[in-house]
């Protein structure tokens, strides 16, 4: 068979594929099937309890969904409570969320100063893995050496397959510890193998934090501010977990339940969270950001921003999506509280700076999207902006190159991701399987020497 003939027979095939397999989007209504789990108001089908998480972004009045502000709350603790104390008391607060999310209580001073050592203790790779795993083998999407980094060290693991909560704990703890270090030397890798630049490997300090880790490794001098680290950590918390039913989170419980091992069940989660419609969204945004920067003149015309954002919904520019990436949300309606409290953090480090026209053109943007949606699609739904809209933003003004803004957001939701598959382990009990309605017809066998396909 000729290249041209295995072309045209992929197509072929591809056609036959479509031909038998496109569903009616009529039939969904017809059997009432919730389509992605989600009902027709929006809001999702519960498929779970869940003690980690509360994200609540309306409540049901007389029936009917009313929206409210946006509510993060990690083990009964208000997220902005969280940022704020530790904003208070200028210290660091993801290595107390991380606690938090898998004990579920707060740790006194002395529980987190060794639980924080605990980490930094463990986040030295094996022997061999960067030369083995990552230089040998290196990947363009730092989220796919991600997966498959975590799904390397089952094999480095004598108890991979042990069965208990205490290796549960040790793994979670390891993998918490170790996404960074391996975030960041495949990103090295990434630069030397595919981009021709120079490749830089740091040995870990073991008195820094997380944050402090992740820009000392990162960067060629090591140097950050403590203002820089600090954002850094903001983020990571406001990161660090999400519900139960966000799509890496539920990919996790769902692996969890089948009985695999921590590792391939971490590694699903990656490969979803890399996904556009999750966590690779903050990427699309600065992609936006940067489009609407070339074809809009003047920033500050917001006459001229809402007439490119009118083509953009048309489908007429940027990448013909017809999105503003950024805006709108699941369960969020009023309000995403991790949109708000990044918001106010990026306007604080742009403000003055080069970076801040950028800023305010992110946020006109944000205000003006619910009334075009209403003006183009006829659409009233209540629409806020959601954490991706300034998450790229920060992590550009933080100096952290592209390639590393979704897998940041693994760093930081390995913690929820380790939780929840705990809980799964302690009381899920039963695999998870939803049921599909099956809407194909029967067909008589025909032999092969009758068939007649034209």
């Amino acid at each position: 068979m000729k290249i041209s003939d295995k072309k045209s027979n992929i197509k072929n095939l591809c056609k036959e594929l479509i031909d038998n397999t496109i569903i009616d989007p009529a039939l969904y209504q017809k059997y009432h099937v919730k389509r992605g789990l989600r009902k027709s108001d929006g809001t999702g089908v519960v498929a779970g309890i869940t003690k980690i998480c509360n994200v609540h972004g309306y409540v049901l009045n007389e029936g009917e969904v009313e929206a409210i502000p946006g509510q993060l709350i990690y083990r009964g603790y208000n997220i902005n409570d969280l940022v704020n104390n530790v904003e208070e008391e200028n210290r660091y607060g993801f290595e107390e969320t991380v606690y938090l999310l898998l004990f579920g209580r707060l740790p006194d001073e002395n529980e987190l100063k060794d639980f924080t050592t605990l980490l930094a203790i463990s986040r030295d790779l094996p022997n061999g893995f960067v030369e083995d795993m990552i230089l040998k083998a290196p990947s363009k999407n730092i989220m796919n050496k991600l997966s498959r980094s975590v799904l390397a060290l089952y094999s480095y693991d004598e108890d991979c397959e042990v069965k208990s909560l205490e290796n549960e704990m040790k793994t979670a703890v390891s993998l918490i510890a170790k996404l960074p270090v391996i975030m960041t030397a495949a990103y090295q890798v990434k630069r030397r193998v595919f981009d021709n630049q120079s490749m830089i490997m740091h040995p870990v300090r073991y008195e820094e934090n997380t944050a402090q880790t992740i820009l000392s490794l990162l960067r060629p001098d090591r140097e950050y501010t403590e203002e820089e680290a600090q954002l850094l950590d903001r983020l990571l918390m406001l990161q660090a977990e999400h519900g139960g039913g966000n799509n890496s989170t539920f990919t996790c419980r769902v692996l969890t339940s089948s009985g695999t091992d921590p590792y391939s069940a971490y590694s699903g989660a990656i490969c979803s969270l890399k996904g556009p419609r999750h966590g690779g969204a903050n990427i699309q945004v600065i992609n936006m950001l940067d489009n609407f920067k070339a074809n809009i003149k003047n920033w500050e015309d917001e006459g001229e921003v809402a007439d490119y954002m009118r083509r953009t919904i048309r489908k007429e520019t940027n990448d013909n999506s017809g999105l503003i990436y950024g805006m709108g949300h699941a369960v969020y309606t009023i309000s995403d509280p991790r949109a708000v409290i990044l918001k106010k953090k990026a306007f604080e480090l742009a403000r003055g700076r080069e970076i801040e026209a950028e800023f305010k053109l992110l946020e006109t943007i944000e205000r003006l999207t619910p009334e075009i949606f209403k003006e183009i699609k006829g659409s009233g739904k209540t629409m806020c902006a959601n954490v991706d809209m300034y998450s790229g933003l920060v992590y550009r003004m933080l100096g952290i190159p592209e390639d590393l803004f979704t897998p940041l957001f693994a760093v930081a939701r390995m913690a929820g991701w380790s939780a929840h598959r705990m809980e799964e382990v302690l009381t899920g009990n039963r695999i998870i399987r939803p049921a599909y309605k099956a809407i194909a017809k029967e067909h008589e066998y025909i032999k092969i020497a009758d068939r007649k396909n034209d």
